[in-house]
């Protein structure tokens, strides 16, 4: 699909509606991609190692803790936006094998032209719904799996629920661990339900938030961290990331992550819903 330069960014029709690539004036290199007009990625060619956006440095700290610095892992993006945490990945651990699956074909031919993957990363991207290709992969292919799926900027129903959770720890091999960016408003009703069906399946979970988010006062990112094996999750370095963040969150875990879960039900297929939508002036 052709893209038009102008001097706002580079624009194109995808699958999902208008694409645009908007450059940072001030550093070159650095690209923030919208879908109608919502940021989705952040993504520094020269040093993809710099993220821009908190979500992706909470998803980032995980990836740095879960294994020896430089370590290959196999890991599956649910979600490809600009293709910004296969390319961290790619150069933090070199020989990572990668899987990404991205419903907008458009938008995956857009950035890939735009934007080319780093030459000899094991990066293949697949146009496909994220819930359809869970089911059919392989059980034990991965040490880590991303879901980091929006449909404009809501999480869709069908990937909030215990069924798709389930399916998507079945392709997690032992020492796995699972993590899901959300976003949630004042009560964190998603996030809590969430929450609560993840633990119900995995024997570690923790969560990552500013502060602000988690006292209802905005609304924001919540990143949930969850492994089979209880312990399995490496707090200190998490907890040390976020505090040291430009926008610092904390780790909530045990009783504290218990007490934020309440009464929240687990949510199934029958009872999903989507994400809210973010308040109209939050962009």
């Amino acid at each position: 699909m052709g893209g038009r330069k102008r001097m706002a960014g580079i624009v194109a029709q995808v699958d999902g509606g208008v694409a645009e690539l908007c450059p940072d004036d001030g550093r070159p290199g650095r690209w923030t991609l919208l879908l109608d007009g919502y940021p989705q990625s952040a993504l520094d060619v020269d040093d993809p190692r710099r993220l821009d956006f908190e979500y992706m440095r909470r998803i980032a700290s995980v990836i740095d803790a879960m294994a020896p610095a430089g370590q290959a892992l196999a890991v599956l993006h649910l979600g490809g936006g600009a293709l910004t945490m296969p390319r961290y990945v790619a150069a933090t651990r070199p020989g990572s094998v990668q899987r990404v699956v991205e419903l907008d074909a458009g938008l995956i031919e857009f950035v890939r032209r735009e934007l080319p993957l780093p030459r000899g990363a094991d990066i293949r991207v697949r146009a496909a719904d994220a819930r359809a290709a869970v089911e059919a992969t392989a059980a034990g292919r991965f040490d880590l799996v991303v879901a980091d799926v929006y449909r404009g900027a809501r999480v869709p129903a069908h990937l909030a629920s215990l069924e798709f959770m389930t399916a998507a720890a079945r392709l997690l091999r032992p020492g796995g661990v699972y993590v899901a960016n959300l976003a949630d408003g004042p009560g964190l009703a998603f996030a809590r339900g969430q929450a609560a069906t993840l633990r119900q399946l995995f024997g570690d979970l923790v969560l990552l938030s500013e502060p602000s988010v988690l006292r209802g006062r905005r609304f924001g990112n919540v990143v949930l961290v969850a492994a089979a094996a209880p312990g399995r999750i490496p707090r200190a370095p998490l907890t040390r990331a976020a505090a040291a963040d430009p926008f610092p969150a904390r780790l909530v875990d045990g009783e504290d992550l218990v007490k934020l879960i309440g009464g929240a039900r687990i949510v199934t297929d029958a009872t999903a819903t989507s994400s809210p939508a973010p308040p109209a002036n939050l962009f």
